[in-house]
C-alpha cells in the first residue's frame, strides 16, 4: 500500500515501509523479492535508493498480487474442480454451485480491484452504504497483512 501511495516519490526503503506497514523487515523482504521477481515492484540502488512500483497503481489489480503471494485468488478450489464436481456429484450440485458462484464474485472483485481503488478509497467496498446512526470502527493495520495472510500470527 505505501509503494502506491508514495508511487510518484521514487523509491523507498524497506525500513520505512516495515515501520509505516507494521510488518517485519525480514517477512516484508521475502514479498518485496516475489514481488521483484514478478516485475511488479523494483529495486534502487545506493543511499537513496528502496523499492518503488513499475507501473502505476491503476494498473495493478489485487488479483494479480494474491495469485503471486498466495496462489488462487478465490475460496473454495479453483473452478474447473468445482465444474466438475456439479457435473458429478448430483446430490451436493446446488452446495458446489454456490461455492462456484461466490468464487466467480470474489475473483471478479479482485480483478477489477486494483491498488488505485485502495487508495482512493473508491474500491467496491466504497460503494456500500452504511446504516444511518453507524459508525465505521477503525481498522487496524493496513490490507497487506489481510493479503498475505495471518503470518505475523494474528
Amino acid at each position: 500500500m505505501m509503494l502506491a501511495r508514495h508511487h510518484h516519490q521514487g523509491a523507498i526503503k524497506i525500513r520505512e515501509i516495515a515501520y509505516e506497514e507494521d510488518l517485519p523487515e525480514k517477512f516484508l523482504e521475502l514479498i518485496l523479492l516475489e514481488l521483484k521477481n514478478a516485475r511488479m515492484v523494483e529495486s534502487v540502488r545506493g543511499a537513496k535508493g528502496g523499492y518503488q512500483l513499475r507501473r502505476e497503481p491503476s494498473d495493478i489489480p489485487l488479483s494479480e498480487i494474491m495469485r503471486l503471494i498466495d496462489g488462487p485468488v478465490a475460496p473454495f478450489a479453483d473452478a474447473e474442480q468445482l465444474r466438475a464436481l456439479i457435473d458429478r456429484d448430483l446430490p451436493h450440485r446446488a452446495l458446489y454451485q454456490v461455492f462456484l458462484d461466490v468464487r466467480d464474485a470474489a475473483a471478479k472483485i479482485l480483478e477489477n480491484t486494483t491498488l488505485a481503488d485502495l487508495i482512493s478509497g473508491s474500491g467496491p467496498r466504497a460503494k456500500l452504504k452504511r446504516p444511518a446512526g453507524k459508525k465505521k470502527e477503525k481498522e487496524k493495520g493496513s490490507v497487506l497483512p489481510m493479503v498475505v495472510g495471518s503470518q505475523k500470527g494474528e
